[in-house]
């Protein structure tokens, strides 16, 4: 899956091109290589997103086309 469109599913960033223009602007990293938003997700990968000072990882559980509000958090798990 599409790290734009896995940001959005799991909820980790609200809208997809909001997660696009985090890719280019270089603030996403996946498994330590900063990561554009065609990159491919897949389950194991480490994500790290910086948001002004702070920034989170997270490590991908699970991957899936679409997920209800209350699965979302399932997909991944905070390091």
């Amino acid at each position: 899956m599409r790290l734009d469109k896995y940001l959005k599913v799991s909820r980790l960033i609200k809208r997809r091109t909001v997660a696009n223009e985090a890719c280019d602007a270089g603030r996403v990293m996946v498994n330590g290589k900063p990561a554009k938003a065609g990159t491919n997700v897949k389950v194991g990968d480490v994500i790290e997103i910086g948001f002004g000072t702070r920034s989170v990882k997270v490590e991908v559980m699970d991957v899936a086309e679409t997920t209800r509000k209350e699965e979302a958090k399932d997909l991944f798990k905070y390091l």
